[in-house]
């Protein structure tokens, strides 16, 4: 089998191009830079692209067996209107032109922030109703590809994305911001009041799960990501402390509650288990 990742060297797809090696898979990994991430090996190929080249993208890929899109640019500043207005267009006619061309098998990655300020243990089947641009276009195309495959016998997987943490993730996340408290010697460490239920994921898990369902799952439509067990995020932070032996003060209440979030939410993951046959 022939595995193309999109965003192969970001936060997500450094986890997932290795395993994919490891399981004796030939990949396909695409970046926008030319440098590359991976140690030499026989089974992986290299292709400089960027979603806005749509053009002869699948023929660029190799032809694939599957494509496994992680690529989305503009990240992590959710509320820009580029979502919508740049990147949803590019990312429609980047999969467009690879369907087009003959793509049977489609897995991408999407986001718990389409079910918006719903409460509560959430569901695949639950209406979406995001409120951040970043949302919004993640559902937009997330109902393009439906149609698509609809018309076209696409075997589409979407998975919705939860609170993934771990080496490679953005310099503003709570995780990297954790790392480099640590790094400087702070004695404290601001965040907010930290009582938010969220639904918590290592990349590393998150990656062994992903790569199960890309492999083994063809058209398994909808999938939450997750857990399924929701805690607090100071409980998270204190288990940060704990593993890596850090003893800082949590500054509760330094900052504000994020204002597109539910107060607490997690994911349900009873299709997700079915699928990796935990259940």
């Amino acid at each position: 089998m022939k595995v193309a990742v999109t965003g192969a060297t970001g936060f997500i797809g450094r986890h997932v191009v290795p395993g994919l090696l490891a399981r004796g898979l030939r990949v396909v990994a695409t970046t926008r830079a030319a440098e590359r991430d991976y140690a030499q090996n026989r089974n992986l190929t290299t292709v400089p692209m960027d979603v806005a080249d749509a053009g002869d993208a699948f023929v660029r890929l190799g032809e694939p067996d599957v494509l496994l899109h992680l690529a989305w640019g503009g990240l992590p500043n959710y509320q820009s209107s580029d979502h919508l207005e740049v990147e949803l267009p590019r990312q429609i006619a980047f999969l467009n032109s690879c369907v087009r061309a003959g793509l049977k098998r489609l897995v991408v990655a999407g986001t718990c922030l389409e079910y918006g300020m719903l409460s509560g243990c959430l569901d695949e089947s639950l209406a979406t109703a995001p409120v951040t641009a970043y949302g919004s276009a993640k559902d937009h195309l997330r109902t393009h590809l439906q149609s698509l495959a609809s018309d076209s016998g696409l075997q589409l997987t979407w998975i919705r994305m939860f609170y993934l943490y771990g080496l490679g993730q953005a310099s503003t996340s709570l995780y990297s911001q954790f790392r480099a408290a640590i790094a400087s010697g702070a004695m404290e460490f601001p965040m907010s009041p930290g009582d938010q239920l969220r639904d918590f994921l290592p990349v590393e898990t998150a990656a062994t799960q992903l790569i199960d369902v890309a492999v083994n799952a063809p058209g398994a439509g909808i999938v939450n990501l997750c857990s399924g067990a929701p805690k607090t995020v100071a409980s998270l932070v204190r288990e940060w402390m704990h593993s890596f032996g850090a003893d800082l003060r949590l500054n509760l209440g330094a900052f504000p509650y994020p204002d597109y979030e539910p107060h607490s939410f997690w994911g349900n993951t009873r299709k997700l288990n079915a699928l990796l046959g935990t259940t």
